[in-house]
């Protein structure tokens, strides 16, 4: 039922963006008078692609070429929709200006080429910075009570599936092996396919290395696909499972895992804080591993000094993350979520749906643990 809902209102909205962005945008421009009748029909040709996208995304029927395609024209749509609404807002005082016929149309033309050279602009980057390998980011955080520093590899948000596959989660792993990481953690939402369909595409992570070990918390979309049997075949890779549970890493550090926020809908594998704290080390810090950010809504008592997160994709393209912020307290980067808990949410190595990034780049991040003196 909640894929049908989300599948049904992602339809009605991006049909609406589109209708919105035909009559407030592409209609509007006097150099494509001649064209408004292939533009509006492209725009409901893209409605119709984008309807068939969500209808038959869990099914597995579209090739990858049409996949690529049609997630792809889901970012075109977004894209284009703020290009409309700036169109709008520039309009709101160029109409209120009293300038004689000819003038008017004269910055009319300058307006239209202008918003056309920033659209392409716009969407040009972002296939090109989606296209990008995801970068290497390092960030120090400093935790009380620390006895040695660690170095932790985070991993997230991968999204193998139909576009991302086992060359890219190969690449993935021979970066990370030379990042000398004490410890490597994903952090959830590594495949976006069931079991059945993975194959090899994940027998890389055999090789993934680090001193301590590679552990792992599912995602949402785990739960979408089959999030136990995923979870027996990472284990069989060698991956450790953090399901409410915790471990001492090195006589350092307690790490802790939670199920996905997503089991609560499922009524299935909800995180469980009581049962994930239950075992941990009171006077050593403490690191959790929970996919979304929102966690934080959740706790009560527990001693957190770090929690890492992804879900988020840092928005993927901006400006979704304004919307993500409504669901989601915190977007991308570190925050200090309280005197005691800090908070890192990494925009995730891979992207789901169209492979689109701006201003929210795809990455793997080294986080430096450090004694706070």
């Amino acid at each position: 039922m909640f894929r049908l809902s989300f599948a049904l209102v992602a339809v009605i909205v991006l049909s609406l963006i589109n209708t919105y962005s035909y009559i407030r945008f592409l209609k509007r421009l006097d150099i494509f008078v001649r064209y408004r009748k292939f533009l509006k029909w492209l725009m409901v040709f893209i409605s119709l692609c984008e309807i068939g996208y969500f209808l038959v995304l869990r099914l597995d029927y579209l090739n990858t070429s049409l996949y690529s395609l049609f997630s792809a024209l889901i970012g075109v749509s977004f894209m284009l929709f703020c290009i409309s609404i700036l169109y709008d807002l520039v309009h709101i005082p160029y109409s209120r200006i009293p300038f004689e016929h000819s003038r008017r149309m004269m910055i009319k033309t300058v307006l239209d080429i202008t918003m056309l050279v920033f659209a392409f602009s716009y969407i040009l980057k972002g296939f090109y910075d989606g296209a990008k390998a995801p970068r290497h980011k390092e960030v120090d955080v400093f935790i009380k009570g620390l006895s040695r520093e660690l170095r932790i590899v985070q991993i997230s948000d991968v999204h193998l599936g139909k576009t991302l596959g086992k060359d890219f989660l190969d690449a993935l792993i021979v970066r990370v092996n030379k990042m000398d990481a004490d410890i490597v953690v994903i952090t959830g939402d590594l495949v976006d396919m069931p079991v059945a369909n993975i194959g090899d595409t994940l027998d890389g992570l055999r090789d993934l290395q680090s001193r301590f070990g590679v552990f792992f918390v599912p995602g949402n979309h785990e739960y979408f696909y089959g999030v136990t049997a995923i979870m027996e075949r990472l284990e069989d890779l060698g991956v450790n499972i953090l399901l409410n549970r915790s471990m001492v890493i090195d006589d350092t550090i307690n790490l802790v895992g939670l199920a996905d926020m997503m089991g609560k809908r499922f009524d299935f594998l909800p995180p469980d804080l009581p049962k994930a704290f239950l075992h941990v080390t009171p006077e050593l810090p403490t690191i959790l591993l929970s996919h979304q950010p929102k966690i934080v809504k959740e706790l009560t008592t527990e001693k957190i000094d770090l929690i890492l997160s992804g879900h988020t994709h840092g928005g993927q393209i901006f400006p979704f993350g304004l919307l993500v912020l409504l669901d989601q307290p915190y977007l991308s980067g570190l925050y200090h979520h309280s005197a005691q808990t800090q908070v890192f949410v990494t925009n995730g190595a891979g992207y789901w749906g169209p492979a689109i990034r701006v201003n929210a780049p795809s990455e793997i991040v080294t986080i430096n643990l450090k004694a706070k003196v």
